[in-house]
């Protein structure tokens, strides 16, 4: 894999909360292929979640390296890169009001402004019709409140998109909707995909590759379809079902 290939490379990352002993990633080595969708599995507790912040620059390693695009992560300005590296989490936060109140919100924060007619393309990407956007947020349904969390990550035109089990409290038909359009933006715009998911299922159907994570550590990666037959015991007894 040549470097052009890559679009997140790690090199012995290691994180502590708090800068206590509770070391919560240790020695994280490893690239992500550019303009897939690599899954990321693993126990609660495992470091996906982390690991996610320190790309998105929300928190900073102790030591190691993370290039984005094969560029330090340290060389970016925080505007740039939370612009180049999106991340829409499990709960879908929103601002109260309209749609189009929070669809205009990561411009709004840099001093610019959201067309409208940006605005419904955007909704139009995600699955969402026009008149969405005067809808009050709090009136829409989780998996309506999912696409917009995602058509809002959308407004920066991330070349890059963290996902953090963005469809585990969705009900099936939600999910499968929200797959789709993960799908969908991956290969139109060629995002790179990181996805969290504690649904292996999931990770095997949407995946090109998966990374297991336990106790902080990166323990087996490859094509997504290992996890039909991993050779790491940790990860057999994972995928059983007797770790979680």
């Amino acid at each position: 894999m040549t470097t052009v290939d890559i679009a997140i490379r790690f090199d012995q990352v290691n994180y502590s909360a708090d800068g206590t002993q509770n070391q919560i990633l240790k020695n994280i080595t490893g690239s992500i292929p550019d303009g897939n969708i690599t899954t990321l599995v693993g126990p609660s507790g495992a470091g996906k979640t982390t690991l996610f912040k320190l790309c998105n620059g929300l928190q900073s390693p102790d030591s190691g390296d993370i290039f984005i695009k094969e560029k330090n992560i340290d060389s970016y300005e925080p505007v740039d890169l939370r612009r180049n590296v999106g991340i829409a989490l499990q709960k879908a936060t929103m601002i109260t009001g309209s749609v189009q109140k929070n669809l205009e919100l990561p411009l709004k924060l840099r001093g610019k402004e959201l067309s409208e007619d940006r605005a419904k393309e955007l909704l139009k990407i995600v699955g969402l019709e026009d008149t969405f956007l005067q809808k009050k947020t709090k009136d829409l349904s989780g998996g309506q409140r999912q696409k917009l969390s995602i058509a809002r990550t959308l407004v920066n035109r991330p070349e890059i998109l963290l996902l953090d089990e963005i469809t585990s409290s969705l009900d099936s038909v939600s999910r499968q909707d929200i797959e789709a359009l993960i799908g969908k933006i991956n290969r139109q715009y060629s995002t790179t995909i990181l996805w969290i998911t504690h649904n292996l299922q999931q990770a095997l159907s949407i995946g090109d590759y998966t990374w297991v994570m336990m106790n902080g550590e990166v323990v087996e990666t490859g094509e997504s379809s290992f996890l039909r037959d991993p050779q790491n015991d940790r990860v057999k007894q994972f995928v059983r079902g007797e770790i979680e």
